[in-house]
Order: structure tokens, then sequence, then C-alpha cells
């Protein structure tokens, strides 16, 4: 098996793509057709959910593996097992697996049955901002992954540092500018249709602060909705929008910040949003805020940024590799309420500053992050590990 497949064109190889559950497929369903163009046979592998329909309607098939993404250890050897069985019968050539559960279990997975490329991209680290015994068990997690790897992809700079001092001195580099995906610049763009709809939501005279993002602690929401509060206390003409779900299950808000998300008319939690609705509410917005504690390369600033609004984000990995401090936003300390009141009222009271900001903020996503750009990064790095003699 490994002496045929390292013998085969790079124009027939079947590509498995990884990730731990469904919602997570869109990182990768922008380059499907491209690489089946290629002449990749690709293979989806997640747990069950309704977005693997749309991989399947691209003629891709779509494995379902139940992954938790949380510690699970009976569950996970379960899903263990049942990796690799696919492995086996399947017998691809790469195994490119995303996102934490699926990256250990993956790897492993592809490790135990030889799988000649074996590649994981870090799309962000957990450990981080845990302690204790939970911190350990994470970082073991990651190192497991990395031993297991052929290839090692992490998805900004701020990722590939913490990843060489902590865990792994293996070699790896970042693709391009960093991000997985990329951005869709003539969609995230203010059209005309766009423009239109957004005139239906926005609030003539007020200065609109917009998050995008799961509603929960470690996304900053906390310290967002105390340092508005502080704001809109003397800056009435301002509202916060929040478009996101709750969590409660993984990581609630304090309860305090619950209840002033309900009691103040000028939060707006508007639920999740996709598709034109999401790009309507960037068009109708003012200032992205994005404080949170961590990432790896936040698509949330990327798309912003696109639709032309200046960010203010946290000191963190991937936010401040999109944004340059007073150039196309405002970097912050993490979990400063106080700081991110500051830069908020900065975007408000400087007019100058803001409109600068603003300008400055599509031009540096294009230069740098436009999609076509970042999977022509990838392809590349395709090309150049199946030519490699072969590593198991």
């Amino acid at each position: 098996f490994i002496e045929t497949n390292t013998q085969m064109s790079i124009n027939r190889v079947k590509l498995v793509r990884a990730v731990t559950v469904s919602q997570s497929v869109g990182f990768y369903i922008p380059i499907v057709e491209d690489l089946k163009q290629k002449g990749y046979e690709i293979i989806s592998v997640s747990s069950p959910g309704p977005e693997l329909q749309e991989v399947r309607d691209l003629g891709i098939r779509a494995i379902e593996v139940p992954m938790e993404r949380r510690i699970s250890p009976f569950k996970d050897l379960f899903s263990l097992f049942m990796l690799v069985n696919v492995f086996r019968k399947e017998k691809p050539f790469m195994v490119h697996s995303m996102t934490p559960k699926a990256g250990m279990l993956c790897m492993l997975a592809a490790w135990l049955t030889r799988i000649p490329r074996r590649v994981h991209t870090f799309t962000g680290l957990v450990w981080p901002t845990s302690t204790g015994l939970v911190r350990k068990i994470l970082m073991c997690t990651d190192w497991l992954t990395c031993a297991c790897a052929t290839h090692i992809i992490p998805e900004g700079k701020g990722v590939m540092n913490d990843l060489q001092q902590y865990i792994t001195h293996k070699p790896m580099r970042v693709l391009g500018y960093g991000n997985v995906r990329g951005v869709d610049m003539q969609r995230f763009s203010r059209r005309p249709e766009i423009l239109q709809k957004a005139t239906t939501i926005r609030k003539k005279g007020i200065f609109t602060y917009l998050f995008v993002g799961r509603i929960v602690g470690d996304k900053g929401i906390n310290e967002l909705v105390e340092a508005f509060e502080k704001l809109h206390q003397k800056y009435t003409r301002t509202q916060l929008v929040l478009i996101g779900e709750y969590e409660a299950n993984l990581d609630p808000l304090k309860q305090e910040t619950v209840k002033r998300i309900d009691k103040n008319f000028a939060i707006r939690m508007v639920g999740a949003k996709r598709g034109e609705d999401l790009l309507t509410y960037y068009a109708a917005a003012d200032c992205l805020v994005f404080p949170s504690y961590r990432e790896g390369f936040p698509n949330v600033v990327l798309e912003a940024g696109a639709m032309g609004l200046p960010s203010i984000v946290t000191d963190i990995n991937g936010s401040r590799e999109i944004i340059e401090n007073e150039k196309n936003g405002l970097i912050i300390p993490s979990k400063d309420s106080e700081a991110l009141y500051t830069a908020m009222k900065r975007m408000l009271i400087d007019t100058d500053g803001f409109e600068r900001m603003a300008a400055y903020a599509r031009p540096m996503i294009e230069s740098r992050f436009e999609q076509q750009f970042v999977s022509q990064c990838l392809y590349q790095f395709y090309d150049e590990i199946i030519k490699e003699k072969n590593n198991v």
C-alpha cells in the first residue's frame, strides 16, 4: 500500500479532511471543487450533523464518526476505534485534520494505520488560558497530535511560537500570512443590495459596536458588556449588537452579565446569523469589538475588515496578526474592561482616527488574506509534501 501510494501521481491522491463537529466543515468546503479538479479524491470525516449535506451536495463522501469536543476518555476511545476502522478501509494517502479533538484522534489513528502523510492544522490552542490539571492534559493532547503528525501547520505565527516553545521542536511553518480559509472579497463587500438591507436595521445617528461569535466568557463578553454600559451612560447614542448564541454548558457568562444584557435596551442579542443576514449586520455596524481571551486566527476579524470595519481586538494570537494597531484597528490587553472602554470611546469620539482606520480595513485584508491566495498556499503545500520521500 505505502509503496504504491508513494509512486502515485499527484492527480490520484485520496485525501481525508477531518474536523471534530459538522459545523467546522465550512473550513474546507470552499476548496473542494478546486481539489476535485486537481484530481484529489476527497473524503470528509466529522461528527454527524446537518452541515454534512452541503458536503454531500458537492459530491464528497461524508463519513460520520462521533467525536466529543470536551475531554471524554471512554467516548474518545470509541471514536479512535471507529477512525482506525475507517482509515484501514479507505487507505488514504493523506489525512488532514483540524480542530483539537479531531487532531488528536485522527493523527493517532492515522499513525496506527501507517498513513503516509499525516497533516494537522492548529487553528488555535486551548491550554494557554487553562490552569492546573486541565492545562497539563490539554498540552499532552497537543503533544500527542504533533508526535503522530508528519506535518504541522500553525494557522498563525503566534500559534507556531507557542507550539515550538511548549509542545514540540518538530519543523512547522505558517502558510502565507496565516489563516486557513481566507476571505471571499467579492462576497464580503458593501454591495448595493447588502447596503439596502442594512438600512432596515441600522439606527440613524447611533454608533453601533458589533460582536460576532459565541456568547461565552472566554470571548470577553463579560468585559465587553461592562465596558459598553459605562460608555452608554455618557454617550447614549450608542448600541451594542451581539451576534451569536449562549453556550451555558461550556463557558457560561456571569449571571450579572446576563442580567445586564437582558435589561439594557441598547444591547441587542440577535442570535446566530449567517450568509446574507450576517453581511447585513456587518454593513449596518460601525466597529467590530472582539475582546477574546484566545484565538487561532479569527475569521470574524477578517470578515469585518473586508466589510470596511475597523476592529478593537485583544493582544492575542491571530488577532494581532490581522490588526495593526492604529492602522486598521486598536489592540488592547486581554481581560481588561477599562482598556476596552477607552478603545470604544476612542472609536466614537476620534472621528479622524476612526475614518483613517476604516479606510485601511478592507485593503489590509485584501492584500494578505484574499481567499484564492490562501487556497493556493495550501495547494502548493500539498504538492510539496506529496512529492517528498515517504515519511511514515
